[in-house]
């Protein structure tokens, strides 16, 4: 893969990352309500979700998606009640004192997996993931790719998109941007499970 290629697929991956949605959200919510940790644990297992579609595109068994509307539809529900129960925490939820993000306040395991775990489904659970790659990605993708090549494209999927959210769970969890946010958090939690849910029910509606 020649530079101009690698800066091209970067480009295209940063402006994915960016681009605002549930997994944005989730990442917020982990951070305002944990620390800046969680935030950064949902981020890398999302990237380490999109890094399984990113695989599975190079090995051509995402095609298997856009053959089965049965599997396509069962991930995009499963997806979407996920989103939906993620959403009902975000407006039941209460706020939860600033001392979590302390540096020498230990960080439950329990809680560490649960914010891994989010990251993760909310990647795995979009099928439409693996969809978008093959339309957007497909110049880079050919059958004369060498494994060099298939490794990069996947590792700088992964990258850009953990890199991304873990630079966001740390401007999140900075001074007075963590003040503000811990000061309006059940208006916020209230706001963001609003949006999931809404995200959601368009998946239901759409799929």
């Amino acid at each position: 893969m020649t530079l101009s290629t690698w800066l091209s697929l970067f480009t295209l991956c940063l402006m994915g990352a960016i681009f605002p949605g549930a997994s944005l959200a989730v990442v917020l919510r982990n951070t305002l309500n944990h620390s800046r940790l969680h935030g950064a644990i949902t981020g890398i297992a999302h990237a380490i979700g999109l890094g399984c579609y990113a695989l599975l595109s190079v090995l051509g068994l995402v095609l298997v998606l856009q053959q089965s509307p049965l599997l396509f539809k069962t991930l995009s529900y499963f997806g979407a009640i996920y989103l939906l129960w993620l959403g009902y925490q975000g407006i039941t939820a209460t706020a939860t004192p600033p001392a979590a993000d302390m540096p020498n306040t230990p960080q439950p395991s329990a809680t560490l997996w649960n914010a891994a775990r989010d990251g993760l489904l909310i990647a795995l659970l979009n099928p439409k993931v693996g969809l978008y790659f093959l339309a957007i990605f497909s110049p880079f993708i050919n059958a004369t790719m060498s494994l060099t090549d298939k490794a990069i494209f996947v590792s700088t999927i992964t990258f850009v998109d953990g890199s991304w959210y873990v630079l966001v769970a740390t401007a999140l969890s900075q001074g007075n941007t963590l003040i503000w946010l811990k000061r309006h958090q059940q208006w916020i939690e209230r706001a963001l499970g609003c949006l999931l849910i809404v995200l959601a029910l368009h998946i239901f509606l759409s799929t």
